[in-house]
């Protein structure tokens, strides 16, 4: 399911947005990884990620997929909780890559449905 979140602080709105793909890095031991692993949320700039793999924040990942065949770097900005899926990841693209997710965030988003339950 793909839900649009608009909100005034941020950069480019925010997809809820499930996909895989594919990173590779360092883990927190300093090893390296790689895994497919799956988005929560997207954004033209970055994304909100599942990973296994224990990383540090500020640490960079390669990002690559297979959607769109394309690959690029990003720096670990967020640390989530870690939990039976794996720990939420929030990343930041290095370079603008504003097709990387298949995605067109300049598009106006989807009117929302009306609630039948609610009053006008």
């Amino acid at each position: 399911m793909t839900e649009i979140v608009q909100t005034g602080s941020r950069r480019s709105r925010r997809i809820f947005h499930k996909m895989r793909l594919q990173a590779r890095g360092r883990s927190h031991e300093g090893r390296k990884f790689r895994e497919v692993c799956e988005t929560v949320v997207i954004s033209a700039n970055g994304g909100l990620l599942m990973l296994r793999h224990e990383v540090d924040n500020g640490e960079v990942l390669e990002l690559f997929n297979p959607e769109t065949q394309e690959e690029l770097e990003c720096r670990i900005v967020y640390l989530g909780d870690s939990g039976s899926r794996g720990m939420r990841v929030g990343v930041e693209f290095l370079t603008p890559a504003p097709h990387f997710w298949g995605f067109d965030f300049d598009a106006p988003p989807l009117p929302q449905a009306d609630n039948p339950g609610t009053a006008n």
